[in-house]
């Protein structure tokens, strides 16, 4: 699921800080029980049943402890108010957080990547697993499913990447568990090598998921636009406005998981400055109302007017 799947429907209701922050709260604690169970299970069971993939998934669960608090940490700064520093609020702190996340992953998968490669550059060291190991790796496997499943209900239903992004990682450790799993079944069937291919593919799912995040981080820091459906449904309901006769130079920018928003609005240059001022304010009310947007700057253009230059229009 990428970010842009969280685009507003203008049938939703505005969901508020608090909503959202709550919501980020009780999942996030959910997860780090979980986690907290799952990593110490997982990695005693690995040792001592001698499995690799097993101690691996482990420690990506550990690996999701620290993402857990990372979330935790960033969805009680981006609850903050506006204030004289951040007059748009603390929002970005998500998308801070979403890095952080992204970049744990990226670490997380190379390290796996760079011990299963070792393993593998010497397969006659590698032991037979206990079928414990099995029965662990099928555990985690449900557990992670579904609390991938509760986390990603959640983070669709407030409209949060953050939690979007700690859902998937929750996914990423359930596919690992599924890969772990395939790899002991054939150490077990007498084929040890398998367990550290498992470990190798576990790796590289971890690590490409983490550039993905990443780097889509990286990028909603850069100020990046919002995707050209949002962008076209913000522009419609300008021209839903009564008055309204036009809009050119729509731009936006996401700040954490809302939009602020830039426009031209064109209206009828024969009505008072007074006239103009109530239908730019109705325009910006209207775009708050239906949509994930936590600021409109408008500026009213007279409509019709030959010199006007629209030639610079951006989304």
């Amino acid at each position: 699921m990428k970010y842009t799947d969280l685009a507003h429907d203008p049938e939703d209701t505005q969901i508020s800080v608090e909503e959202r922050g709550a919501a980020a709260l009780r999942s996030t604690w959910v997860s780090v029980g979980v986690n907290l169970v799952l990593t110490v299970v997982q990695v005693t069971v690995g040792v001592f049943a001698k499995s690799q993939g097993l101690i691996a998934d482990g420690i990506h669960s550990l690996s999701d402890l620290v993402a857990d608090f990372v979330v935790l940490v960033a969805s009680h700064h981006s609850r903050k108010g506006a204030d004289v520093d951040h007059p748009y609020g603390h929002q970005r702190f998500e998308n801070a957080a979403s890095l952080v996340l992204g970049v744990l992953l990226l670490v997380v998968g190379i390290g796996m990547l760079w011990s299963a490669v070792h393993k593998l550059q010497a397969p006659e060291s590698v032991p037979a697993v206990h079928i414990a190991a099995l029965w662990v790796a099928g555990i985690a496997l449900m557990a992670k499913e579904l609390l991938f499943r509760y986390m990603l209900i959640v983070a669709k239903r407030v409209k949060s990447s953050m939690l979007v992004a700690n859902a998937w990682h929750a996914r990423s450790d359930a596919a690992s568990s599924l890969v772990v799993g395939f790899g002991i079944v054939g150490n077990l069937a007498g084929y040890t090598i398998l367990d550290p291919i498992a470990a190798l593919i576990v790796g590289f799912l971890i690590a490409k998921m983490g550039w993905g995040f990443g780097w889509d981080a990286l990028h909603d820091l850069m100020d990046r636009a919002v995707d050209e459906q949002e962008v076209e449904a913000i522009r419609q309901t300008l021209l839903e406005t009564s008055g309204v006769n036009g809009v050119h130079d729509l731009r936006t920018r996401k700040m954490g998981d809302m939009v602020v928003v830039d426009a031209h609005i064109e209206i009828d240059s024969g009505i008072t400055v007074e006239a103009g001022h109530d239908i730019a304010v109705e325009a910006r009310d209207r775009v708050m109302r239906r949509h994930r947007v936590l600021n409109v700057m408008t500026h009213v253009d007279p409509h019709g007017r030959p010199d006007l230059d629209h030639a610079g229009a951006a989304h």
